[in-house]
């Protein structure tokens, strides 16, 4: 009697940790992902139109597209070191990375990112090599 008590106990403990609290929801992490305006890809065009304004703990999708006018790549590690990245599906296959730098597109394709932010700050995804403030893409995400 005593010992299956203490076995259910333990496994209470075990299985409390896996249930969803209502802080974990609202922090994003079961949430639906919120779609962000897609940056696109093209030679001599903007990344984006204006900043991404975010939040900290909240789920985002993000589709980088390129058109294949030119092979170019989109980097930003400070962008990269503080989010989650959940996954990057390129032609439906499901990367799940542990660390992501930077996307080359070769042609014209489509790389859809879904993340969580983690920290608060401003980072950037840009076109390597570039300074211009339209050839980087800003986010703004807030505590």
């Amino acid at each position: 009697m005593i010992r299956s008590a203490v076995l259910a106990i333990c496994l209470m403990c075990l299985l409390v940790p896996f249930v969803a609290s209502p802080a974990q929801a609202q922090s994003g992490l079961l949430t639906k992902a919120i779609n962000l305006p897609p940056i696109i890809l093209s030679a001599g065009k903007p990344l984006s139109e204006k900043p991404y304004e975010l939040e900290s703990g909240k789920h985002y999708r993000l589709k980088i597209i390129a058109d294949g006018s030119q092979e170019l790549a989109i980097n930003g590690p400070e962008f990269f070191r503080n989010v989650w990245v959940n996954e990057i599906v390129i032609n439906d296959i499901e990367v799940r990375p542990l660390g992501v730098d930077s996307l080359e597109f070769d042609d014209e394709g489509e790389a859809t990112i879904t993340f969580i932010t983690i920290r608060p700050g401003i980072f950037h995804l840009k076109i390597p090599g570039t300074t211009g403030e339209t050839q980087r893409a800003t986010f703004n995400v807030k505590g």
